[in-house]
């Protein structure tokens, strides 16, 4: 727990000197120096006390920004998923309280009107200190952005709904560690308006010069101006953070049990033993059971069980799901059992009916576990889409196999299993299926949207989360993508607007894409159009182009406004 702390008051205090904090530096500073309140006084007798030196006002904005940063962090994610809003709701609730505090700094009712409900609370008339504590909320709301790989793991605990102590103690210890330089940078505006007997006189103009800079930082922010300058500064807290030292701490915030199938070899050429497989743990939902009952490792004990770990659009899972779908076939009556357990990639798939579509369109007719939250995920350790987990009659796990390919290889393990739990028995003839698993070079996975996009040529040229015009590069090199007309990229895919079109360069015998959105999509490759597709209902994969031996190329996509592009995948 210390080491945990210690990291993240670190990795806070890191990201709090990091680029990242560019766009709230200018308010922390104005925040020092300025102070709403009432209109200015007409008389002398009348007039408040000129600003004094102090933690008062710092402390109190600050003390706002590490409130909500620390609860948007811990619940933030869970909020917008229960209230179905925008990924990016909370950012454009934190614009626009910035923009109502600039306006309460130009306009001292409104200012007086905004600091009473926390007067109240705090039983004392408005003295500024509370209006610094709103501005610190909005900036809170800001500033989760720059949290990095820190964010990332207490943001996993968060979705997968396993909020405890550690994770509490690890976001207040990088709430207090961000707090500091920016808390420096308080003081320094509130140490400079003592300094300055000038600012003394003129503190209603202070105030007014205060409310613009927040209104105009708020808009500056709302258009992400500040992503160019932020892109072209190198991101040296963001690789402190991700060191091998303490992400390998922050991986255990995730509170995953860690157990012997961490250790488990997946590449034996023989039956082992990984100990007792983990139960099916926080299933919202199953499939192809009767009744849609639940099933449980120690209910099928008795059974051979394969636990398939895929999920819809996974271009691998979906050249394997034949293999699995016959051997669900042709050992069922045998005592074979396969669950396979959906663990969502995107956010689509966390959508039971589209789960349910498409395990009816992909054929899949044994058991599916809806596995939303990765606790079963978690459980059995994995990392993988697809992976394979063979558990014998005693519940014990005695294979396991990540990705696609070997399919006669498990196959034998199934049956060596099922003879050994029913001696005698006298199994059908092993199933032949084609494996079409790839085997040559290819170009890697592709993703479109902005977390985690790799290939986009030029190099961070993406705007997030509004349209914006783009242009084809003047060379694309093999592996990358260029984009051109209006597009507007979201955090898993982009968005095609007026004639948006989509360039890449690839070396591969299939190409895939996932498609969602409504419209048409033109497909071309080296010149040559190949076929125009139409978008509908879910997301789901698409087959763009089958060649029958790997070459390259370029592909061009033409996109209706509406369409959206998530995932490159090939074969």
């Amino acid at each position: 727990m210390i080491g945990l702390v210690a990291v993240g008051v670190i990795a806070g205090f890191l990201a709090g000197i990091s680029p990242c904090i560019l766009p709230v530096l200018p308010v922390v500073l104005v925040a020092g120096f300025t102070r709403s309140g009432a209109a200015p006084a007409t008389s002398a007798a009348d007039q408040d006390p000129p600003p004094r030196p102090g933690l008062a006002r710092p402390l109190a904005v600050i003390g706002g920004l590490v409130l909500s940063f620390s609860l948007l962090i811990l619940a933030g994610s869970e909020i917008i998923s229960l209230l179905q809003l925008p990924a990016d709701s909370l950012r454009d609730a934190g614009i626009a309280l910035l923009v109502l505090v600039g306006l309460g700094y130009l306009i001292p009712p409104l200012g007086a009107l905004l600091e009473r409900p926390f007067a109240r609370i705090a039983t004392r008339k408005p003295s500024g200190h509370a209006g610094g504590f709103a501005l610190g909320l909005a900036l809170g709301v800001l500033y989760v952005p720059c949290a990095g790989p820190v964010l990332a793991a207490i943001t996993v605990v968060g979705a997968t709904q396993r909020v405890g102590l550690t994770a509490i103690f690890v976001t207040a210890a990088f709430a207090v560690g961000t707090a500091i330089p920016l808390l420096a940078v308080a003081i320094a505006g509130s140490q400079l308006a003592d300094r300055v007997g000038a600012l003394r006189r003129r503190a209603p103009l202070l105030r007014q010069v205060g409310g613009v800079v927040l209104i105009v930082m708020a808009v500056a922010i709302a258009f992400n101006a500040f992503d160019a300058l932020q892109r072209n500064i190198p991101g040296y807290s963001t690789a402190l953070q991700g060191s091998p030292k303490i992400r390998k701490e922050l991986n255990t915030l995730t509170g995953a049990k860690h157990t012997s199938l961490a250790k488990c070899s997946s590449t034996a050429t023989t039956l082992v033993n990984c100990g007792q497989a983990p139960n099916f743990a926080g299933i919202t939902n199953w499939l192809n059971t009767p009744g849609d009952k639940p099933l449980s490792i120690h209910s099928l004990r008795g059974k051979v069980v394969l636990v398939d770990f895929w999920t819809y659009s996974c271009i691998n899972c979906q050249r394997a799901l034949p293999h699995v779908e016959a051997w669900y076939k042709q050992y069922a009556k045998d005592g074979f059992v396969v669950v396979g357990v959906h663990t969502p990639e995107f956010a689509f798939e966390h959508v039971v009916s589209n789960i349910k579509a498409q395990t009816a369109s992909l054929g899949v007719h044994y058991p599916v576990a809806v596995d939303n939250g990765y606790e079963t995920w978690n459980a059995y350790d994995n990392e993988y889409w697809p992976a394979d987990y063979l558990v014998d009659s005693r519940g014990d796990i005695r294979h396991i196999h990540f990705g696609e390919g070997d399919y006669s290889g498990t196959e034998q393990f199934i049956r060596q299993l099922l003879v050994a739990a029913h001696p005698g028995l006298k199994l059908p003839p092993a199933t032949e299926i084609a494996d079409k698993t790839p085997t040559g070079q290819m170009s890697p996975e592709t993703y479109i949207g902005y977390e985690r996009l790799q290939y986009l040529v030029p190099v961070g040229s993406e705007t997030r989360d509004k349209p914006a015009g783009y242009q084809f590069p003047s060379q694309l090199p093999l592996g990358g993508f260029g984009l051109s007309g209006t597009w507007t990229d979201h955090q898993q895919e982009a968005t095609a607007g007026k004639d948006a079109q989509l360039e890449l360069s690839f070396l591969a015998k299939q190409i895939y894409l996932v498609l969602g959105g409504n419209g048409t999509l033109d497909v071309s490759v080296n010149g040559r159009h190949i076929s125009t597709i139409k978008i509908s209902g879910p997301p789901r994969l698409y087959t763009l182009y089958q060649a029958n031996s790997s070459v390259e190329g370029k592909l061009l996509l033409r996109a209706s406004p509406g369409v959206q592009a998530f995932d490159f995948t090939f074969g």
